[in-house]
């Protein structure tokens, strides 16, 4: 059996059972996904009036508001689903599995390779679910075309990726469970300080390069002009950008920390 089909093969049974375990504990990934929820329904049915005519041109109109708070909140749910994921590596980490693991004739990488694929593949599945809420409080996309939905979900998809590597670093990294859960707390804090609520024009001058300057503020500012049909500007490319950076130095940072012999 050549390498690549060894891993193949290693990877899928990793993959198989990582989905097993977030089936048989689904209480994480709810708990999870239950933040960028509440924070649509709070947003749209607390706050949405009064945000709309701040961000707008006076008008209080609730679905404005909505349009523009949805792209934001479906890349916080990839942000807070990714949590899960450092909290699953550092239990496997610390658990003895991984040990176990070390002696068996399987592909040294498929471990990470299982946590990362289904990372996405639930991330994947929670935007879809968000979206499915946001539908049915009031979101449209009819200005975007067949082609920029397309783009939409090819950036959700790698920026899921790009943040999935990260968290597998940081659950690597962590002695425990609660400490990866601490640890991989900024990919919920970052949307919070960035364009996801707020226009980055409307913060205060020494606050904005803080907003702007970070890898969820493009990402956002892509996602919204592909949903809604509008200009992007060069914020494709720094999303772009951002999700590549993110991506290799989550997975050689990962891939190093792995590789290290345990004390």
């Amino acid at each position: 059996m050549s390498t690549l089909t060894l891993a193949a093969r290693d990877s899928t049974t990793m993959l198989r059972r990582n989905l097993l375990h977030a089936r048989r504990y689904p209480s994480l990934t709810l708990n999870l996904l239950l933040t960028p929820i509440m924070l649509l329904l709070l947003f749209v049915y607390v706050f949405g009036e009064a945000m709309s005519a701040g961000i707008g041109d006076g008008g209080a109109d609730r679905s404005a508001y909505i349009a523009y708070l949805v792209p934001g909140l479906l890349l916080m749910t990839i942000g807070s689903t990714t949590i899960g994921t450092a909290v699953s590596v550092s239990n496997d980490m610390t658990e003895g599995i991984i040990a176990r693991f070390r002696t068996m004739a399987i592909h040294r990488g498929s471990v990470l390779v299982g946590h990362v694929i289904g990372s996405v593949l639930q991330s994947v599945a929670s935007v879809v679910l968000v979206g499915a809420v946001a539908v049915a409080i009031g979101f449209r996309s009819t200005d975007a075309t067949v082609l920029e939905w397309t783009a939409a979900f090819g950036l959700l998809v790698l920026f899921a990726l790009a943040l999935t590597w990260v968290a597998v670093g940081m659950g690597l990294v962590s002695p425990n469970a609660e400490a990866a859960s601490n640890n991989a707390m900024p990919l919920i804090f970052l949307p919070l300080i960035s364009s996801a609520f707020v226009p980055v024009g409307s913060m205060p001058g020494w606050f904005r390069p803080i907003a702007e300057y970070q890898p969820f503020t493009p990402a956002i500012e892509t996602l919204r002009g592909l949903l809604l049909g509008t200009e992007i500007g060069h914020n494709g490319w720094l999303a772009l950008a951002w999700c590549l950076a993110l991506t290799a130095l989550g997975y050689f940072w990962s891939k190093s920390v792995f590789n290290r012999d345990p004390k």
